[in-house]
């Protein structure tokens, strides 16, 4: 049971230390872009970040819906993405909260910086009487309207990463296939749980 509290503490802390630099990391590209384009690529930035918070947290889903079933024979054939699919379902817990927690949250954060650098940029052109009560009302409309798609998004996705959670997987696996054979990198950990069935 320690031993199990020690991972667990362990998974914990190292998530944070990744949410801390990957947020930073975030931050700083979307706020030097976003200062460098005009309002309308901006928003456009904008809705790109909603869009992969929304499909991150939808795989994150399909991780936790999968079963290992489909994927044993796809790997004894050794088909590229199999054995890894499996990995990821063995550690569904670890690359939900990576997902979801991580890039899900981070997006959701990211995506309300950055539609306020929009507004300001659209407020910017207006002068400075006008621009005020402008940028209050385009705070409330783009932070809105973002909220909206957000929770709509990730609406549909849970649906689609419930009912399609074999596909999601499996391209999941592939794109893991691919980064760890042609980067070197090592992006889940041994699997050591218990078969999915």
């Amino acid at each position: 049971m320690k031993s199990r509290t020690k991972q667990s503490l362990k998974f914990s802390v190292s998530i944070a230390v990744i949410t801390f630099v990957l947020a930073a990391i975030f931050a700083v590209v979307s706020e030097s872009v976003l200062s460098n384009v005009i309002w309308i690529i901006g928003l456009f930035i904008v809705f790109i970040i909603v869009f992969v918070g929304v499909i991150f947290d939808m795989m994150g889903i399909a991780a936790t819906s999968a079963v290992e079933k489909p994927f044993h024979a796809m790997a004894a054939e050794k088909i590229t993405g199999a054995k890894e699919a499996v990995n990821i379902i063995r550690n569904a817990d670890k690359f939900a909260s990576f997902c979801n927690d991580v890039i899900g949250d981070i997006a959701g954060v990211v995506s309300g910086t950055a539609a306020s650098t929009v507004v300001l940029q659209i407020a910017g052109l207006y002068g400075q009487g006008d621009g005020a009560s402008l940028q209050i009302v385009l705070s409330v409309i783009l932070t809105s309207l973002v909220a909206a798609l957000t929770v709509g998004g990730k609406a549909v996705g849970k649906y689609v990463a419930i009912n399609a959670s074999t596909d999601l997987i499996f391209f999941a696996g592939r794109v893991i296939a691919f980064i760890e054979k042609n980067f070197k990198i090592k992006l889940l950990p041994s699997d050591t749980k218990e078969a999915k069935k």
